[in-house]
């Protein structure tokens, strides 16, 4: 039998990789990703002469994964950040995991290689009332033109970026002043309050999509983005917010993740009720809804 080409490798992996995601063992997004990904080291192996999978070696996809390559914006990054570089290294490990599984190539080229390191885990910018004052008031900068306002607001009702970026304008119940959400493969389907200046600047959005842009479905991510990258842009362009607002400096980070958190703070705050900042997120797991609240629920033995 001919050696599997890694053309035909990503072919049956890909095929693997969405029935994972269709099952809820992956996110969508993880598969868009790692094809993507996978897509670009087969170009980077044919312009080395490297066709088949049994003929990738560790210093081949060394070199791929420290190649230089392209921010959002389209510019050339010589050295690829660390968290671009666990991306590619762990795309390729996936796909030769499931292309040994099928019995399509018996090479393990990361065997050997170290892993990359992890900055520490951050607790969160734990941001305040008047902090998130502060950046709604910076995201109405040109709206309903610009999408910042919508954006904040779909992550205060409780959303989260992957949500965020796939919410249209028929996910809104303003007069009842809620959204709701499919949900994703960590997330469940739910319908979150908004508050007043949530409805507000949703609805000035919304009305402006119907009137100058009647054909986008999405209401701050482009309609033709892959979930990955949809979810992507909705990072960039809080990102854009934080930075605009002054809370996000060179020695404060401030983002998506930060604004789940206070909606956390504020449910638990609120009801007294971890279940019910599992509930308003989404989350299956109450050990994740409470690390979101801030809330150290476990005694030293491990019990609640």
């Amino acid at each position: 039998m001919p050696r599997t080409t890694i053309r035909q490798a990503l072919l049956r992996v890909s095929r693997q990789w969405l029935q994972q995601a269709a099952d809820g063992e992956m996110a969508i997004e993880t598969v868009d990703l790692y094809i993507q990904i996978s897509e670009r080291f087969a170009r980077f192996a044919d312009a080395h002469g490297i066709h088949r999978m049994d003929d990738v070696t560790g210093q081949v996809s060394e070199l791929f994964i420290g190649a230089p390559g392209r921010d959002r914006r389209d510019n050339i990054t010589l050295i690829p950040a660390n968290s671009t570089r666990r991306q590619r290294r762990s795309a390729l490990a996936s796909l030769f995991a499931h292309a040994r599984a099928l019995g399509m190539t018996q090479a393990v080229p990361l065997l050997d290689s170290p892993p990359i390191p992890r900055p520490p885990r951050s607790t969160g910018a734990e941001l305040t009332a008047a902090e998130i004052e502060t950046l709604q008031f910076h995201s109405e900068c040109g709206m309903p033109t610009t999408r910042h306002a919508a954006l904040l607001a779909l992550l205060l009702s409780g959303l989260g970026s992957a949500e965020t970026s796939q919410a249209t304008p028929g996910d809104l119940d303003l007069a009842r002043a809620c959204v709701t959400t499919k949900g994703t493969t960590r997330t469940a389907p739910r319908t979150c309050p908004l508050s007043p200046w949530d409805v507000r600047v949703l609805h000035l959005r919304s009305t402006y999509l119907a009137e100058h842009r009647p054909r986008q479905l999405r209401l701050v991510t482009s309609d033709t983005s892959t979930p990955y990258t949809a979810q992507a842009s909705v990072g960039a362009g809080f990102n854009e917010i934080a930075r605009r607002s002054g809370l996000a400096t060179t020695r404060r980070k401030v983002e998506p993740r930060d604004i789940t958190r206070y909606v956390a703070r504020q449910v638990l705050l609120q009801t007294g009720q971890i279940s019910e900042v599992a509930r308003r997120l989404g989350l299956s797991s109450l050990d994740n809804a409470a690390e979101l609240a801030g809330l150290a629920w476990k005694t030293s033995d491990g019990r609640r």
